[in-house]
C-alpha cells in the first residue's frame, strides 16, 4: 500500500477520497472504470492515487457493479437520491457527513500525483471546495475537487430547490478556491472510444 502522505492540519475535517465510477458510460460503450490505460483498470488506477493523499477511499459504484469489484477496494454504492454526479457524491456524504471528500472522476487518464498534489497542498477547508478553473471557460471542475463537509450539506438543501442538478452550477455560486492548473493534460476526460484510443496511444499502450 502506497504510504499516504500528510494532508490535514488539526482542526481540519478529515479527507476521504472518492473516485466517481457510477456513470453508465454510454459514449463509451463500456464501462470507463475498466479501461486499461496503467496497466489495471482505471478505476483502480485512481484509487491508488487516492490511497497517497487520503485517510480512506472508496469507489463510488451502482448496485448492479458492487459484485464485481475486487476484493480489497472499498465501495461506497450509489443511493439513488439525485441525479447525475451528486449522486455519488452525496451518497458518500451521507455516511461520513463530517468528512471532506477528494472527489475524481473515473475517466481521467491522465490524472496524476502531482495534480493531486497540488489540489492538496492548496486546500482552503475555510471554503465550500478547493478546485481547479477550467483552462478554456474558466469554471470550476467539480470531478477533480476536495468538497468540505460544510458545502455537502448545502449542496443538498440546493438540489431542494433547484430543477438543476448540476455539482459545476453549485460551485459556480459558492465561495470556493480555484486553481490554476500546471498539468494541462489532467482534465482530459476520456468518454469515447476515440478518446480511448487517443490516450493509449500518447501512453504508448
Amino acid at each position: 500500500m502506497e504510504k499516504k502522505q500528510e494532508t490535514i492540519d488539526t482542526g481540519t475535517p478529515k479527507l476521504f477520497g472518492l473516485v466517481l465510477s457510477g456513470g453508465t458510460s454510454a459514449r463509451m460503450g463500456k464501462d470507463k472504470g475498466l479501461v486499461d490505460y496503467h496497466g489495471i483498470p482505471q478505476r483502480e488506477y485512481v484509487y491508488h492515487l487516492l490511497m497517497q493523499f487520503c485517510d480512506d477511499v472508496f469507489l463510488s459504484v451502482r448496485q448492479d457493479q458492487a459484485t464485481e469489484v475486487p476484493e480489497g477496494f472499498k465501495t461506497i454504492v450509489d443511493q439513488n437520491n439525485c441525479k447525475g454526479p451528486f449522486n455519488g457524491i452525496l451518497s458518500a456524504h451521507n455516511l461520513y457527513i463530517d468528512s471532506a471528500w477528494l472527489v475524481v472522476a473515473c475517466d481521467l487518464p491522465f490524472m496524476d500525483s502531482e495534480t493531486l498534489g497540488q489540489l492538496i497542498a492548496h486546500r482552503n477547508s475555510k471554503k465550500f471546495a478547493t478546485t481547479f478553473a477550467n483552462q478554456e471557460t474558466g469554471l470550476p471542475e467539480p470531478l477533480v475537487c476536495v468538497w468540505e463537509p460544510r458545502a455537502l450539506k448545502h449542496a443538498l438543501e440546493h438540489l431542494n430547490n433547484t430543477d438543476c442538478p448540476s455539482p459545476k452550477r453549485f460551485l459556480m455560486q459558492s465561495d470556493i478556491a480555484m486553481l490554476k492548473l500546471k498539468n494541462n493534460k489532467a482534465l482530459f476526460n476520456a468518454n469515447t472510444v476515440a478518446d480511448m484510443e487517443f490516450v493509449q496511444k500518447t501512453l504508448n499502450r
